[in-house]
């Protein structure tokens, strides 16, 4: 893995995205995102996650995140993924209306058996391509980026109108997850 997407400042904001194995698109269902937003509510409560933005695409995620003191990143954004990347799983397993189900669960399947670590089903994809944002202008470009994939994947006009985003709260509005609009 690359040195530029590691965690070399503790005390850092980081840009950190990161994919669902194959580019399957899993987060088209509400209920698959709702998993993710419980997950990022619960990590700010008791994992030490400060959030500054975020956004949920049907494939991959985006967030600009940092650590409370006392608490590594990597460590949350680990244990992030493990328990989201379970509960989706264990949701596919249990939607009798997903049409996709047999589909996304060999493909996971698939590439979890080419890794010692994963017993059954492999969800997300090694890397969290974090990049420190080590600066104002940085940070307001990533969370811009952030904001505007929505727009860019032509789903919504406005940023603001995407729920699962917290371009909603940047623009005076209230979203589904708490965010820090300030530093």
């Amino acid at each position: 893995m690359s040195r530029k997407y590691k965690f070399h400042n503790a005390d850092g904001v980081y840009f950190v995205s990161f994919a669902v194995q194959g580019w399957v698109d899993v987060f088209t269902r509400n209920e698959y995102k709702n998993i993710l937003v419980e997950n990022l509510d619960y990590c700010q409560k008791h994992k030490g996650l400060e959030l500054f933005a975020w956004c949920i695409m049907t494939n991959h995620v985006h967030l600009i995140v940092r650590a409370k003191e006392g608490h590594l990143l990597p460590d949350i954004l680990r244990d992030f993924k493990k328990f989201t990347s379970k509960a989706i799983i264990e949701a596919i397993v249990e939607n009798q209306g997903e049409s996709r189900k047999e589909w996304m669960l060999y493909r996971f399947r698939y590439t979890g058996k080419f890794d010692n670590r994963i017993k059954t089903y492999k969800f997300c994809q090694e890397t969290n391509h974090a990049i420190l944002l080590d600066n104002t202008r940085l940070i307001e470009q990533r969370i811009n980026y952030t904001h505007e994939n929505p727009v860019r994947a032509m789903i919504v006009s406005r940023a603001e109108d995407y729920l699962y985003s917290s371009a909603r709260d940047y623009a005076g509005e209230k979203g589904f997850v708490n965010v820090q609009t300030t530093l």
